[in-house]
């Protein structure tokens, strides 16, 4: 399942990081690795983006960087 799927509510924890090169590295300097939890707040009304929590703070994911991130 990747996070694009996530229902609002939800806490999941990231399993795996897809995608390549700047795009990868740009998810990763917003806080999300490999076993960090993230808590799906909110969707925005026409589905994008998605406001998630991260390590403490609020984050904006659109939903193509969202379903890069494969999660449990």
């Amino acid at each position: 399942m990747t996070l694009k799927e996530v229902k609002v509510g939800d806490t999941v924890t990231v399993k795996k990081l897809n995608g390549q090169g700047a795009t990868k590295r740009r998810i990763m300097d917003m806080g999300i690795t490999k076993g960090v939890e993230v808590f799906v707040r909110k969707v925005a009304p026409l589905g994008d983006p998605i406001e998630v929590t991260v390590r403490g703070y609020e984050l904006s994911l659109r939903k193509a960087d969202a379903a890069m991130i494969d999660v449990d």
